[in-house]
């Protein structure tokens, strides 16, 4: 997994690494300064804006770097260098410092690149007028962003502002460039490695999943036996999907326990799976257990891993589950919202917030828009990048919610097995492409995607 960093955990590391000797902040800056050269086209006009603290002492850095290169380069600052890194990189650099009035009214050469190099990780409060009216001077300019653009906050993935073309990001990712809609501002994202060594983070993209290894002579009876409590009248597709889901991701056994009216139903669609109706007493030898798709909400007695999902879900009922080992809940927002209490989340820092504020040693999967795995007894937040809107339909969560369960039966840990799930989920939605998808497609997608990631 990638480390996802705030502001703090940033500023920590490096002051970390200045205090111990290992770098000095000139040293960041000249290794942060080179990495951005690299990015930059030759033979380009260069304006560059250079904020008054480290930030600005970074692209100061490049100015020089570029002027070296025999670049033509133009350096435009926001007043006084109040940091002494700003001040002594303006000293390194021979040409002039300009200021603008308006930036606006400048006339800047066609074809010129932009260093946005204002703010940076500093950037946490509302632009004043005068940076304000240079981040309207770079709509539709091709602009590279020192760490983040200047009008976004690191911490805070809403808000909005001119595109970046490219953001260098210093050190590791932060939120802003990981969550949407900051994301989709900052361009192509390269993350310029400082020598800074992450060894802890609250936030991390998942950027693979962690799969099973049956050995060589696993059985069906091995690789685990779901038992799925899902199906009514009218909803017994549920029920179809979320077994289908179980048995693609690996699970040995299926058994789904569905309502008497629609177990033929359900019989037929599936024969891989084992269909019975409920009789209120889970059969012998199930090793995790699955409610909730297809209106089912009763929840069997059960001491083993269980996965919650749909009708399941009960208002207010979060923190007991939480409170749980060995369960995993998987809500939407709204189902989120009833879950635990709060209003539906109307933005993605809000989201955020309400997922931070869930512990336990349960685990949750927020689905959605990059779906996040809370809980697990840790508080770190495990952010999922795979996926698009054509996921946004009816079953394609019965199917997840039958992904986790299956590798949870295979032996991952809760938190491993719904991040994992999500991960694959997305992934084979990216494969078959943008676009409108039903589930049954993800079911057809998953077996390639595992034989290629087990070759």
């Amino acid at each position: 997994m990638i480390p996802v960093l705030t502001a703090a955990e940033m500023r920590k590391l490096e002051a970390e690494a200045t205090a111990s000797g290992r770098a000095s902040v000139l040293d960041l800056q000249e290794c942060a300064a080179l990495a951005a050269l690299s990015l930059l086209p030759s033979g380009v006009s260069v304006e560059i804006l250079a904020g008054p603290g480290n930030n600005g002492g970074d692209a100061l850095a490049l100015a020089r770097l570029l002027q070296d290169r025999g670049e033509r380069v133009r350096v435009w600052s926001l007043g006084e260098l109040r940091s002494a890194s700003a001040a002594h990189q303006a000293a390194r650099y021979s040409g002039t410092i300009f200021h603008s009035e308006d930036p606006r009214q400048e006339v800047f050469e066609k074809g010129a690149w932009f260093v946005d190099g204002l703010f940076g990780l500093s950037a946490n409060r509302p632009l004043d007028s005068e940076a304000a009216a240079w981040m309207e001077a770079l709509e539709g300019q091709q602009v590279l962003a020192l760490d983040q653009p200047s009008w976004m906050r690191p911490d805070d993935p809403d808000g909005a502002g001119p595109e970046t073309t490219l953001t260098a990001c210093f050190g590791a990712l932060k939120l802003c460039h990981v969550l949407e809609p900051a994301r989709s501002h900052c361009g192509a994202v390269h993350v310029v490695d400082l020598g800074l060594q992450v060894a802890e983070a609250r936030h991390w993209l998942v950027d693979a999943p962690i799969l099973p290894s049956p050995a060589w002579n696993a059985h069906k009876g091995s690789k685990g036996h779901v038992a799925i409590r899902a199906g009514s009248v009218g909803m017994s597709g549920a029920a179809v999907l979320a077994a289908l889901g179980a048995l693609r991701a690996g699970a040995g056994l299926v058994t789904v326990l569905a309502d008497a009216e629609v177990r033929s139903e359900i019989a037929c669609q599936i024969p891989e799976a084992m269909v019975r109706p409920w009789t209120g007493v889970l059969p012998d030898g199930v090793d995790a257990l699955l409610v909730g798709p297809g209106g089912v909400a009763e929840i069997p007695a059960w001491n083993g891993p269980l996965v919650l999902d749909a009708s399941a879900l009960q208002e207010g009922q979060g923190a007991a589950w939480m409170a749980r080992p060995n369960t995993i809940l998987t809500p939407h927002p709204g189902e989120f919202a009833r879950l635990f209490g709060t209003p539906k989340p109307d933005s993605t820092l809000n989201r955020l917030d309400q997922a931070r504020a869930v512990r336990g040693p349960g685990v949750c999967l927020l689905k959605g828009a990059q779906s996040l795995t809370l809980g697990g007894g840790s508080d770190e937040v495990w952010i999922n990048d795979t996926g698009h809107w054509g996921l946004a339909t009816g079953g394609t969560g019965d199917f997840l919610a039958g992904m986790v369960a299956g590798l949870r039966v295979q032996g991952l840990e809760p938190r491993e097995a719904a991040a994992s799930a999500a991960w694959l989920h997305g992934a084979c939605a990216d494969r078959l492409g943008v676009g409108p998808l039903l589930a049954r497609d993800l079911a057809g997608e998953l077996p390639i995607l595992l034989r290629e990631l087990h070759a």
